[in-house]
């Protein structure tokens, strides 16, 4: 029989595994792409470190996520 302890461990592991796989690693694309070009050295040193966390669920994420520059405008 399964009781409610069970239940509350189980709900418990999906919700950190949410967080891990999904939760954060999509605050971290848009941490990632709001600071890439301007970080100092020491928060890129950070940044690598949390995409290596992070990178099962950044992986997960990749193919529905366009980071693709803005198309430029060329004045005649």
């Amino acid at each position: 029989m399964v009781s409610n302890i069970d239940i509350l461990v189980a709900l418990l592991y999906l919700a950190l595994a949410g967080a891990f796989l999904v939760v954060i690693p999509a605050g971290l694309y848009f941490y990632l792409n709001q600071r890439w070009y301007v970080a100092s050295s020491f928060e890129r040193a950070f940044m690598y470190f949390l995409v290596f966390l992070f990178f099962p669920g950044l992986l997960l994420l990749a193919p529905f996520l366009n980071f693709r520059p803005k198309r430029r405008t060329i004045e005649a």
